[in-house]
């Protein structure tokens, strides 16, 4: 989907085709457009809402932390964040009891890119069985199921 009015799938009706083809064609590869923004690029493939998303950078070590899981356990918006190889397990352990629709998009516009999305047990099971998937640098996106 290309378009001469922005990203497509950021604040417009593109996350629906995207979603649908997500759900319809799984082994599809979607691909991003390297743009100026990692949250961006990764907002415009997920297929999830984007009519209305918070960003909130990188996630803290310590301080604050269970507040931002409980804000997002909350949200009815899409939150978005950037995780580190050294504490991507640790998060997706923290989303586990959070019941909503996890995007991890790892190595956005680079070789390895790759979404994987479902609940945060099941793509902590994945990271978990595949080591080499908890390498590189992640945009994790919760949105309603």
């Amino acid at each position: 989907m290309v378009t001469d009015a922005g990203t497509p799938g950021i604040s417009d009706p593109g996350s629906l085709l995207i979603s649908t083809i997500r759900k319809q064609y799984p082994e599809l590869k979607i691909e991003a457009v390297p743009g100026p923004s990692a949250l961006t690029a990764a907002l415009s493939i997920a297929g999830v809402p984007t009519h209305e998303f918070i960003f909130l950078g990188f996630m803290p070590h310590k301080k604050g932390r269970e507040t931002l899981f409980k804000e997002i356990a909350d949200s009815e918006r899409t939150m978005v964040f950037y995780e580190s190889t050294h504490r991507i397990m640790k998060t997706l352990e923290s989303l586990k009891t959070i019941n909503k629709k996890v995007t991890v998009v790892r190595e956005i516009t680079k070789i390895y890119e790759e979404v994987i999305q479902g609940s945060a047990e099941e793509i902590f099971n994945i990271l978990n069985n595949t080591p080499e998937k908890q390498k590189g640098e992640f945009v994790v996106i919760v949105s309603v199921l």
